[in-house]
């Protein structure tokens, strides 16, 4: 139980990549830490692939004082979030806060609307390649890179690499 004490947030939204919320929920729970899912005002969301998951809060209400780190996946869900002026900001305040900032696949698009990849050595998918480079990011095509407190992946073939270095992170 490395993670007992620790609490993380995931956001969410409609068409999110269902394995890149489950999986990291689940190991993180397994870690022992407190997991809740924040979306951007409904009570639930569908995967793209069909798994339906509850919210625990809206983003809008999440304090960053509340939380160890923030995971970000992908799917279709980035591309609606980061139309939310209060999940842009709320990724901003917990990257600046040095907290942890989990990313995966389309979730690049957030943090190029949150305006925190300038200098920083970031991968995605191969699709938010170029907007993350045009924000200023150095991308690189590895399963799992971690500048700072940025961890980001790829796919979610990449999910146990993205796993082990958010646990690790927050292990210490």
């Amino acid at each position: 139980m490395k993670l007992k004490g620790k609490s993380i947030i995931i956001l969410c939204e409609a068409d999110y990549e269902d394995l890149e919320v489950h999986y990291p929920r689940l190991r993180l729970i397994e870690e022992g830490a407190k997991v809740a899912v924040a979306g951007t005002g409904a009570p639930s969301y569908t995967g793209k692939r069909g798994y339906p998951i509850k919210t625990d809060l809206s983003a809008a209400d999440a304090k960053v004082s509340d939380w160890d780190a923030v995971v970000i996946p992908g799917g279709w869900a980035p591309d609606r979030m980061r139309c939310y002026d209060f999940v842009n900001a709320f990724v901003r305040a917990m990257h600046g806060a040095g907290k942890p900032v989990a990313a995966i696949c389309h979730a690049g698009s957030v943090l190029v609307s949150a305006d925190i990849v300038r200098g920083r050595t970031v991968t995605s998918y191969v699709a938010v390649r170029d907007d993350l480079k045009a924000a200023g990011a150095e991308w690189v095509d590895k399963e799992v890179v971690v500048d700072g407190n940025l961890i980001t992946s790829r796919t979610p073939a990449d999910l146990p690499a993205f796993c082990r270095a958010l646990i690790g992170a927050l292990a210490g």
